[in-house]
This record gives C-alpha cells, structure tokens and sequence, in this order.
C-alpha cells in the first residue's frame, strides 16, 4: 500500500503544533469595539437582544474605552442616540449633541491610545429612521443627504474623531465627505468607507441597539443579498474617491464578498460582526448548545480567514482579553 510522504495530521498533534502552524492568527489591535452612548442616561441601560451590551452614559462609555485600552483593543465605533429626533436629524451637527460630546469625552479618557471611531449617518438622528433625508414622495434624497453629511464630518472631526464611518450607502459620500474634511483643515481624519453594505435581515438587535424609528426597510439605498460583483463595483468607486479603509458588512452571511474584497482591495478591509451574529450566538450558548468561548473565537477568526484586517465586533474586549490570557 503507497502512502503520501505529506500527512497533514503530522501538524495537528499537539496544541503548541497547531499554534505554531495556524495560517491565522486574532491579535486584540485587529479588534474594533462598537459602541451606543444614549442621552440623558443615569445609569447604563442594557440591550434586551443583545445580552453583554448596553447603551452607555458618558461615565460608563469613558470606562469601556479605558478598559479597550488596557486590553490593547485598535479601535472604538460610537455610535450615539439623542433624546429628540426630527425629519433632518439636526441633532447631529449640535457641536454638544450626544455624538460630538462622546467623542470629545473619549478622547479625552484616551488620547491616542485608542483609535476614535465615529458613525456619519443619519438614521439614529431622524424621526423617521432613514439614513438620509426624504423627499416628497418618501425616498431618501441623497444628494440632499450629502450636504448633511458632509457637515456631521467636520463636526466630528472638530469633536476629534480619529475616522470618520459613513454608514449610508448614499452614492458620492466619501467623495463629499473627503472634500469636507480637507476644506476644514481636517486633511488627517481617516474615512473608512462601509463600502459593501447589505440590506439585511440579521440588523435587528441593533435597531433596538440605537432606539430606531424605522418603518420599513432601507433596500432602495443598500445592497442587495443575491448581488455579488456589484460589491466590487461600490468598492472600486469608493476608492476612488479617496476611502482610507473599506468595510463590508454584515460579515457572516458575506464572507464570499469579503474575500472578494480583500483579494482586490489597495487599502485596509474591516468587517463587521453584527448585532444578529453577536444575538445568535450567544442564544445559542445561553441554551447550552454551543461553547460560548470556543463559538465567539471560532466566528472572529473565520471573519479573518476570509481576508478582513480588522473585525468590528461586540466582544472586541471580551476576545482581547482571552487573548492576553494564552
């Protein structure tokens, strides 16, 4: 009987074989920490179908990012809810409205230890829920849309953002949003461009996450789950409209897309683990179906595997600190 001189099982013997072997490796810097500040809080306010998460009050997100810090987490996503919404989502530009206040509030806890991340879209600032604003007949008007977020930029980056996530999917924006930034002297504010995003069904958990007024979908503006090539296409254009990172999200049901993308992609990828990955998941544990530690890891790293740089994620410091541990 003939036998391959290679036996891959050679390299599975030991626990130390396979660390020393894995072609992928998590690494806490990797790791980005979404996170939701609500106004007018007391005390931070857990999320129902997110167990683990809560919207935070100015003192416990200053902690959450302190704690990023000592794990060695890269990076923090604020994403901020205020307490009074309108049609054009004017709290948003307010230089002391609840976004602009936290990233100030986390840069000062953490300087440039942490990598100041910021959500430039519309919908958690409308009464209606949409990333932009509506016209008349009730679609999102992007480019009426731009001009707003082209001002949330500065905004923000006056806050002292570090990057700058227009999560939209409004056609130009980086373009927009780039040219803002440079004409207000912010030519060092990083835009990491959601450049693949889909309209997905696994978004649920965040809706609660951020209080949204949403009634109906987001499908005319964001992509569509069968269309593969057309996310090269959106990539392709906001790179050339100067995108410093491109992300795709969600990251689990897209992870095709994401190889896609990074295989063709001249800058940095992220993805991000969303709210539904992160609920399932830990149902799935609280039921004692799967390891919660071994399922959590197993997700990230297969997000990695797939090409991703860095991975948003609701367990970036949970996952950094097992990864302090070994």
């Amino acid at each position: 009987m003939s036998f391959p001189t290679h036996r891959p099982r050679r390299l599975r013997t030991t626990p130390a074989m396979r660390r020393m072997t894995a072609e992928h490796r998590l690494a806490a810097p990797e790791l980005i920490l979404p996170a939701f500040i609500r106004e007018g809080l007391t005390e931070p306010n857990p999320i129902a179908s997110m167990p683990g998460v809560v919207q935070h009050t100015t003192d416990s997100l200053k902690r959450a990012a302190a704690e990023a810090v000592e794990l060695g987490v890269g990076g923090i996503m604020l994403f901020g809810i205020p307490a009074e919404r309108d049609a054009r989502g004017t709290a948003s530009l307010d230089p002391d409205g609840v976004l602009n206040k936290a990233i100030r509030d986390v840069r000062a806890e953490v300087g440039d230890e942490l990598v100041v991340m910021s959500d430039v879209c519309l919908d958690e600032f409308t009464d209606h829920g949409h990333c932009g604003v509506l016209d008349a007949d009730g679609y999102v008007d992007n480019d009426a849309t731009l001009e707003i977020y082209a001002a949330m930029a500065v905004a923000q980056a006056d806050a002292g953002a570090h990057m700058l996530g227009p999560s939209g999917m409004m056609d130009g924006q980086i373009g927009v949003i780039r040219q803002a930034l440079e004409g207000a002297g912010h030519t060092n504010t990083a835009v990491v461009a959601y450049a693949a995003k889909y309209a997905s069904a696994f978004y649920g958990p965040f809706r609660e996450a951020v209080d949204s007024q949403l009634k109906g979908d987001r499908r005319t503006y964001q992509m569509d789950a069968a269309n593969r090539r057309e996310a090269i296409l959106e990539v392709e254009l906001d790179l050339a409209e100067g995108a410093d990172l491109v992300m795709v999200k969600p990251a689990m049901s897209y992870l095709d897309i994401l190889a896609d993308v990074a295989a063709m992609s001249t800058v940095p990828v992220a993805a991000y683990q969303i709210s539904g990955e992160y609920s399932m998941i830990e149902a799935a544990a609280a039921n004692g179906w799967i390891d919660r530690r071994a399922a959590i890891t197993e997700s990230v790293l297969g997000i990695k595997r797939a090409g991703a740089n860095m991975v948003l994620t609701y367990w970036a410091s949970e996952l950094a600190g097992w990864l302090k541990e070994s």
